[in-house]
């Protein structure tokens, strides 16, 4: 469904409701949920009954039973629901929104519509593809060549260790690049990104070499640099196709607790749906948080933990400082590896939080930060040296585990969160007790992009045992 109004006209129209409704003021936050209103106030508006000529012609149709969207698939269309659209959707949709902490950690690109594609940017050196005989001029693979004439190897990955390889674009009648690596198949060859995998002597000229080890790449001289044609390297426009999934949750009241819990200014319908609401927003927080965790690199002690052991005349100031110092450690690890920017969040339990809000005021070892030393503070605590630290409550209190990661601009690697329906409610009335039910779902997709998606998140543990407050 194509947006008729630019990107600034939506923002004027949106921002000044969203901020009065939720209070938000953050100007990145304000201009995807402005996108999200727009697309979702064209998809109510487009809910409306129409002329049938069944029963008989030119019959206004009924909205019918209650259906909502489904079974949408990548391939086809799925169900699209009768129609029903409760008054409170679209504010809904906004405190869902507002409400989940997790999308501050993730780039967030709106859909209009169910299923879309996700394009982004990356860089590669000289392009090509690897499936079709127009041969990529450089590669990466794990697997052994296969003829020594059409592959030259030109250096290693220093991401994931892979041989990076200088490919002949002379290839056989129907012969591909995988052809030219025993036993390779699908996925198993991949370009060269240029950020993360660096071709050592792209644009030079001769090595410069410590016995068979390449120390460096000179530059050319004047004379090889006018003889020599220039390198290409390449701007890739990458595209993903992207279904929207679902979560969804139902309540239900009974007449007499809306009769009875008036007497209390309650309005029984309303909490129903407020339960429903940080339901979803948990729900969404905690898929958010799994993948990154589940992805993420391991880069700074591996299998082993950050030992808080107290050395002879250290304190236990000391040794929570060294959270600090290792949680900069894994967000520079992530700017290194990754070549887009160091990390600039840390999601960590409830215990690690009380560390670093103790420490903050640790005078004989300062920090720069912004740390709210109020007990009880669940998202966020504050930030550090350029980093927002968070506290996830679903994390038992003791949790040793820390997660640093970088949040993109949605053009590069990583999570991108694409909201469809961040929230739909449908509000029914049972037939047998006339009691109200109140069902909500939200719909997106949450999508790895570009090269290295792990790259830009790191994680790492403490010594549990060692570590005391």
């Amino acid at each position: 469904m194509a947006n008729l109004l630019n990107e600034a006209e939506i923002r004027n129209t949106w921002a000044p409701i969203i901020e009065e409704a939720t209070g938000i003021n953050e100007s990145e936050k304000l201009a995807w949920m402005s996108t999200y209103c727009h697309n979702h106030k064209l998809y109510e508006d487009a809910n409306i009954m129409s002329l049938s000529d069944n029963p008989g012609p030119m019959n206004l149709s009924g909205m019918g039973a209650v259906t909502l969207p489904s079974a949408y698939t990548q391939g086809g269309a799925g169900a699209t629901g009768s129609g029903d659209k409760a008054p409170t959707l679209l504010p809904l949709a906004m405190q869902v929104a507002a409400q989940t902490i997790g999308l501050d950690l993730v780039p967030v690109v709106p859909m209009a519509g169910p299923m879309g594609l996700l394009s982004y940017l990356d860089f590669t050196y000289q392009g090509g593809t690897t499936t079709t005989a127009q041969a990529p001029t450089y590669v990466k693979t794990a697997k052994a060549p296969a003829d020594a004439l059409k592959e030259v190897e030109v250096g290693t990955s220093r991401i994931d260790g892979s041989k990076i390889y200088s490919v002949g674009t002379e290839l056989a009648a129907g012969e591909t690049v995988l052809d030219l690596f025993t036993g390779a198949e699908a996925g198993d060859v991949e370009l060269v990104a240029a950020l993360e995998d660096h071709i050592p002597g792209f644009s030079g000229g001769t090595d410069v070499k410590d016995g068979a080890d390449v120390l460096y790449r000179k530059p050319f001289s004047r004379e090889a640099g006018e003889s020599t044609a220039d390198k290409v390297m390449g701007l890739s426009l990458f595209s993903k196709s992207v279904a929207a999934e679902t979560f969804q949750v139902a309540a239900a009241v009974t007449r007499e607790q809306i009769q009875d819990l008036k007497q209390f200014g309650v309005d029984a319908v309303a909490q129903v749906e407020s339960v429903l609401t940080n339901e979803l927003t948990q729900s969404i927080n905690q898929h958010i948080l799994g993948k990154m965790r589940e992805i993420a690199k391991t880069d700074l002690f591996g299998a082993g933990f950050l030992d808080l052991t107290l050395d002879a005349g250290e304190t236990r100031g000391d040794a929570h400082r060294r959270i600090l110092t290792n949680l900069l450690a894994a967000a520079n690890i992530i700017a290194i590896n990754g070549r887009r920017g160091a990390g600039n969040f840390a999601v960590v339990g409830g215990k690690v939080a009380s560390a670093l809000q103790g420490v903050a005021g640790f005078v004989p070892n300062p920090m720069s930060n912004t740390f709210n030393q109020v007990a009880g503070a669940i998202f966020p605590v504050g930030s550090v040296a350029g980093i927002n630290v968070y506290t996830d409550p679903n994390l038992a209190f003791a949790e040793p585990e820390i997660l640093v990661g970088r949040k993109g601009d949605g053009n590069g690697p990583g999570l991108v969160f694409m909201p469809y329906l961040m929230a739909e409610s449908v509000q029914a009335i049972a037939e047998g007790t006339m009691a109200p039910k109140v069902a909500v779902k939200s719909r997106y997709a949450l999508i790895e992009a570009g090269f290295h998606t792990a790259e830009q998140y790191q994680k790492f543990s403490l010594n549990a045992l060692a570590f005391t407050l």
